[in-house]
């Protein structure tokens, strides 16, 4: 097995420059100063080349053309796969490709955090145009390779052998009954703005919450930042939340929904970490945990519970805004909004359905960055009857994953979301889930999501991973049957 031991000490080395790379990137996100902006996006594009040659050096394919004539054990071959496909997209584009896309994104996502809050589309459009332009670049040649269309080309990056027809047919299921769904399960808006909860309050609040969901402190840490996510790596993994004053309840939903990511990260097989099978087997994977910690546990009625007591004793000044009525009245309250962070459970695929239209088109070159904010305001209002004309803050600019060309991503949130509700339909054959949330136990809930999910890491399909774990493939009637139990009385 010399050849694949030699596989595997390559991406020994690999898996220790791109855990540098994940925290610089996490760095950049929450303490850099604003003047290191442009020499950092220097050494970040010196690192990427770098890790690209790495990627696609020489004597790889040689490697793995030879380690698959040897005897592997089952778990070997799952690897073996897993570096051969890895290595497939990484030799798919010329290096240059590489540190021009780094440099425009890292340039395009630092000047949007300002150019958001100015609401200031033509300058955005700018450095966007330069994103978009390198990203179908990118497209056209995977989709070369795979014999694909562009987006499904960059589509696979993220969710391997998903396509856009598969999505069409599950959004487009999704669209035939969501609209209506969400006109039934519409309740009134919860006013919190005469309440106040001191932000080093929220923060305790949040420490807490993370450690009684699993989260490891001696291997992990929380922040603060413009757009709330999880770094890292899983020995090192770094979350962050926003806080708002008057609403302590959107930065704990952020925490719990980074600490679900956080908790599949610091629970990937130790044995395997640098290499690609011991990785996250996808990003709708990863979003089935993130979004099965805030939505099928966090607005769960036994976890709103829980969070009451915890909140009462915490913000004593304001226990009126704390009850388990109230605090349900906010979780549970379903209103078509302009944020996709802050939407509801029923609305939230509404957004990303939007998401993924404009973006396939984009890739697809079917329309061009100009086209973006008009569509984006047609979309809103048919889906959701909220018009963004003219408000780019609230509508095409809100989002960080376009500005360094993460095209692909978003369907990975309503998949996920579908993965979610499969994976608890799975877990309650077995684990009372209210019953250890009345009693502030979550341990079962966390041993079964290790035992079934996180511990397999990238050793499966993803189809294979949802028939071991639940008994079948993707059935979207648990998600369905989710959103129609908890929103519109069964």
């Amino acid at each position: 097995m010399k050849n694949y031991q030699k596989l595997v000490a390559h991406y020994q080395s690999i898996h220790n420059f791109e855990h540098l790379r994940a925290i610089c990137s996490w760095d950049q996100a929450t303490n850099m100063p604003s003047g290191g902006a442009e020499s950092r996006a220097q050494a970040m594009a010196e690192l990427a080349v770098h890790l690209h040659k790495l990627h696609t050096a020489e004597e790889l394919e040689e490697l793995i053309n030879n380690a698959s004539l040897e005897q592997l054990t089952e778990h070997q071959h799952a690897s073996l796969r897993e570096i051969t496909r890895v290595w497939q997209h990484a030799t798919a584009l010329p290096s240059s490709l590489v540190k021009a896309k780094s440099l425009a994104g890292a340039r395009c996502e630092h000047q949007w955090r300002l150019q958001r809050q100015q609401n200031n589309w033509p300058q955005f459009k700018h450095n966007f145009d330069e994103v978009v332009s390198l990203s179908q670049e990118e497209a056209q040649i995977r989709a070369d390779l795979l014999g694909s269309t562009p987006y499904d080309a960059m589509l696979d990056i993220y969710e391997p052998g998903m396509t856009s027809v598969q999505l069409d047919a599950l959004f487009g299921d999704l669209a035939s009954w969501l609209p209506d769904m969400i006109q039934q399960a519409k309740t009134s808006c919860v006013d919190q703005h005469n309440a106040h909860f001191a932000i080093e309050d929220q923060t305790r609040l949040a420490n807490e919450l993370m450690a009684f969901l699993g989260f490891d402190f001696n291997h992990g840490r929380l922040d603060t930042s413009v757009h709330p996510f999880c770094g890292g790596v899983s020995q090192d993994t770094r979350i962050t939340t926003r806080y708002e004053s008057t609403d302590f309840l959107n930065a704990m939903m952020g925490v719990i929904h980074e600490t679900g990511h956080a908790c599949y990260e610091q629970n990937l097989p130790k044995d395997m970490q640098a290499l690609p099978v011991g990785k996250a087997r996808s990003m709708a994977i990863h979003e089935s945990q993130s979004l099965f910690y805030e939505m099928q546990i966090g607005r769960s009625d036994a976890f709103i519970q829980f969070l009451s007591g915890k909140a009462q004793a915490l913000f004593k000044q304001q226990s009126e805004h704390n009850t388990p009525n109230m605090l349900k009245a906010q979780l549970q309250q379903v209103q078509p909004s302009l944020i996709r962070v802050d939407a509801d459970e029923v609305t939230y695929p509404a957004h990303i359905i939007l998401r993924y239209e404009i973006e396939k088109a984009l890739i697809n070159q079917e329309i061009q960055c100009g086209d973006i904010p008009e569509l984006w305001d047609a979309k809103m209002t048919q889906l959701l009857g909220i018009s963004t004309k003219d408000n780019y803050k609230d509508g095409c600019m809100q989002d960080i994953h376009w500005t360094d060309g993460s095209f692909g991503y978003f369907p990975s949130y309503t998949l996920g979301a579908m993965y979610a509700a499969q994976f608890k339909a799975a877990m309650m054959q077995s684990v009372n889930i209210e019953q250890h949330l009345s009693e502030g136990d979550f341990s079962p809930i966390y041993a079964w999501l290790k035992n079934n999910v996180w511990q397999h890491a990238s050793r499966y399909t993803t189809e294979e991973l949802l028939i071991k774990s639940t008994g079948q493939p993707l059935n979207t009637e648990f998600f369905k049957t989710h959103l129609r139990k908890r929103y519109c009385n069964g």
